[in-house]
């Protein structure tokens, strides 16, 4: 059975009145506006944090895996890359990749070095793996939608359908968890590992599943009638999707904010020391705003 949400609609307020601005409702720092702090690269993607605040983000055409330090330089960590796309570091320290230039999912070492993490299911090539999550207890949760990329003969789907696969602890096999939607593209889950969030960016809805013992999803339950690229959330269960500018709704599916990008946003993470900067991905820069709340687990 799926449980519907309340959702605002149309950038409309619960009773139809405009909704506020992000400043005005809180999600952003007293006199915080989006900064560009990078730019010069051809599409970026990916953002996420390791432990000292450091941001990892990608520019997936030109195959490299790029840093912007918590002291604000900017290197390139790797190239190539196998055309990373979505990225999460695991608890270890571990980079998880989504490199879709086989379609394949990586583990990617400190000094840059990777194994094959997981490629093909039941017997095929997969779509593509797009955006991960890793889980607090090491499993990993990826989206593996199907986009055409001509220039190597991948014009049609290997896998039946479009799906999330999660990928336990040791497993020696996929297990896919979701099998009803369109395009899954955005993944994140809570720091608690109760909780993941799937935006099926073509069917324009964004979904919330309780994980359970084993790593399967139940309660399957709609946020809100709005997709997304990438994803993530902050400490009070806000969710931030990238559609148009940096969407912000409340954990009952209510969009609390619309945060003004200028360039159209691919993907968003909490970084910084304090976990309290909103790094966005957006096409050919790397911006980044001051927020009130930051990453972590909503308090009890």
């Amino acid at each position: 059975m799926v449980r519907r949400l309340t959702a605002t609609m149309m950038g409309l307020g619960m009773l139809g009145t405009p909704l506020s601005s992000a400043a005005e409702v809180g999600v952003l720092a007293p006199g915080a506006t989006v900064q560009k702090v990078a730019g010069g690269f051809e599409f970026t993607e990916g953002p996420t944090c390791d432990a000292d605040g450091n941001l990892f983000f990608t520019d997936q055409p030109n195959d490299r895996i790029m840093k912007w330090s918590a002291d604000g330089e900017l290197t390139t960590f790797l190239q190539p890359a196998g055309r990373s796309n979505g990225m999460y570091f695991a608890a270890d320290g571990t980079l998880v990749a989504c490199a879709d230039e086989k379609n394949e999912l990586w583990a990617i070492s400190a000094d840059g070095t990777h194994t094959v993490l997981w490629k093909g299911h039941a017997g095929r090539a997969l779509n593509g793996p797009n955006d991960v999550w890793v889980h607090p207890n090491g499993g990993m949760y990826f989206t593996d939608p199907f986009y055409k990329r001509p220039w190597w003969t991948h014009e049609e789907p290997p896998q039946e359908g479009q799906h999330v696969y999660y990928l336990a602890p040791g497993a020696d096999a996929l297990v896919q968890v979701t099998d009803d939607l369109t395009q899954p593209n955005g993944i994140i889950g809570t720091p608690d590992g109760k909780t993941l969030y799937v935006a099926d960016i073509r069917a324009r809805q964004t979904w919330r599943y309780d994980i359970q013992t084993d790593g399967r999803l139940a309660g399957k339950t709609l946020l809100c009638e709005q997709g997304s690229d990438g994803m993530t959330l902050d400490n009070e269960g806000n969710v931030y999707l990238t559609r148009g500018g940096v969407l912000v709704f409340d954990p009952s599916g209510n969009q609390i904010a619309d945060i003004e990008v200028p360039e159209r946003p691919a993907n968003v993470s909490f970084c910084g020391p304090d976990r309290q900067t909103l790094f966005i991905t957006a096409r050919t820069g790397l911006y980044s705003v001051r927020t009130r709340t930051k990453a972590g687990t909503p308090s009890k």
